[in-house]
């Protein structure tokens, strides 16, 4: 026998949505198979990567512990919803234009936290950003091109990383001064 599908009525990148699926998916499974939004990344699904982050009300949300039922009503952004149309976002452009992507799997995330600390606060200190992005894993860059890349938007400037010591781990394993 078919399982019963939940249906939802959500904002997804400005736009409403009404989904219908399994009730036991989570919104990251919502988002990439009843959605086509493959931006969104499955990482290691228990929280712990930071891969599949997206805005839920303006909040970084692990989208892999989420359940897709939990988003009634909410706001959604995805990185598909990030640019305004052919203009990228202004992090965008500047994780473009200063090698912050590198291999990109955990850049959508990366982005949409970012977004969302920089939309809450325009001028955060360098322990606020390493904070903010300590939740999303980076295995290529050493975070410093990020750290740059978000500060080149923001008051910390295009080089704030540079005297940043990352240490060998994430940011939030490494020693805060």
């Amino acid at each position: 026998m078919p399982q019963a599908k939940v249906q939802v009525r959500l904002t997804v990148n400005g736009d409403a949505t009404d989904v219908a699926f399994a009730p036991h998916k989570t919104l990251l499974e919502v988002l990439r198979e009843d959605l086509a939004l493959t931006g969104t990344k499955h990482g290691c699904e228990l929280g712990e990567c930071g891969a599949c982050a997206v805005l839920v009300d303006g909040k970084p949300i692990l989208s892999c512990l989420m359940l897709g039922l939990e988003t009634d009503g909410a706001h959604v952004t995805t990185i598909e919803g990030m640019a305004d149309g052919p203009t990228l976002h202004p992090l965008q452009a500047a994780f473009a234009d200063m090698g912050a992507a590198q291999c990109g799997y955990c850049t959508p995330a990366m982005l949409l936290t970012a977004k969302a600390l920089l939309d809450g606060n325009s001028s955060p200190t360098m322990d606020e950003l390493r904070r903010a992005l300590s939740g999303v894993l980076c295995r290529c860059t050493g975070y410093v091109s990020i750290f740059n890349a978000v500060g080149s938007v923001c008051s910390l400037g295009p080089t704030c990383g540079a005297d940043y010591a990352t240490g060998g781990g994430r940011p939030q394993e490494d020693d805060v001064q």
